[in-house]
């Protein structure tokens, strides 16, 4: 029943996802969310953040910022990290994340999303056919309807670590 809100992989963060062996499996664009995956909500580019994305460049990566957020926001995360952005992107709907592999000239098969809400960030990038990471929120003081939704997520969150331990406990 909620299994398509299940991310393919959960992360401590944005931060300590092995992009080299991802890339090394064929991996070639990046698609992040950036309020509470990247910075905390509102913050610009931090120096942790700055250095990802030099990181993800060197490696070979195409990057792209998916944000439901106004321009102002989103161009100014991107002026500091480098990385091309979509703002205004609708998340959960599916065009905003088939559009930026189109910018990044990747495709379902080669690009993997991350990001940190199950509603938005995660079933949109499912339904578009993408890998997915779920981070951890960054910052727990969010908007009262993230607040909301971070409520309901805990259900789909306890069905889907069940089912990870009956799979490993399988194994």
């Amino acid at each position: 029943m909620f299994a398509c809100f299940y991310p393919d992989q959960e992360a401590a963060s944005a931060y300590v996802i092995p992009y080299e062996e991802l890339y090394k499996q064929g991996y070639r664009g990046i698609i992040f969310d950036i309020d509470n995956t990247l910075v905390p909500h509102g913050a610009p580019a931090d120096e942790r953040s700055v250095r990802l994305f030099d990181r993800l460049r060197k490696i070979g990566y195409r990057t792209i910022l998916l944000s439901n957020n106004k321009e102002p926001r989103v161009k100014m995360f991107h002026d500091d990290v480098g990385a091309d952005y979509i703002y205004k992107a609708g998340k959960p709907a599916v065009a905003g994340y088939r559009r930026a592999m189109e910018k990044m000239g990747t495709d379902r098969e080669n690009t993997f999303f991350v990001g940190d809400q199950l509603f938005t960030d995660i079933w949109g990038a499912k339904r578009a056919g993408l890998r997915t990471f779920l981070t951890k929120p960054i910052d727990p003081a969010e908007e009262i309807q993230i607040v909301l939704k971070r409520y309901l997520e805990k259900p789909v969150l306890f069905f889907y670590h069940r089912k990870l331990k009956r799979q490993k406990e399988e194994r």
